[in-house]
């Protein structure tokens, strides 16, 4: 979920952190970040930014390592990937979607939520 240029109130202070510039976005494909020891991935696909976890939930491999191709997701330990729009894995595989927090950007920033998952 992408909500461009949202305005963060006052009362979303705690709850919406900024996690990368859109700048570095421009230049790196894939961010990495961690928030309440939670690690996060700040992917750019086209012009979409998507923020999810970090570990593969197959395998726990690092996603960080993966790459970006088609609108997925692609884990670099087995050949499974992760739709970025939905979380879901590819068929074939018995594992739960990829959990994905909601993002907010504006002309400088990249903001995620911390208060939960996006669960589909």
């Amino acid at each position: 979920m992408n909500m461009c240029a949202a305005p963060i109130s006052a009362d979303d202070r705690e709850r919406w952190v900024a996690v990368c510039t859109r700048d570095r976005l421009a230049v790196q494909e894939i961010v990495c970040a961690t928030i309440a020891g939670v690690g996060i991935l700040i992917i750019r696909d086209g012009e979409r930014i998507i923020a999810c976890e970090r570990t593969c939930p197959h395998e726990q491999a690092d996603l960080a390592r993966g790459h970006v191709a088609d609108g997925r997701l692609h884990c670099p330990h087995h050949r499974a990937s992760f739709s970025l729009a939905t979380g879901q894995v590819s068929a074939g595989w018995s594992s739960r979607p990829l959990r994905r927090f909601p993002v907010r950007f504006d002309e400088t920033q990249v903001w995620i939520d911390t208060e939960g998952w996006e669960q589909r």
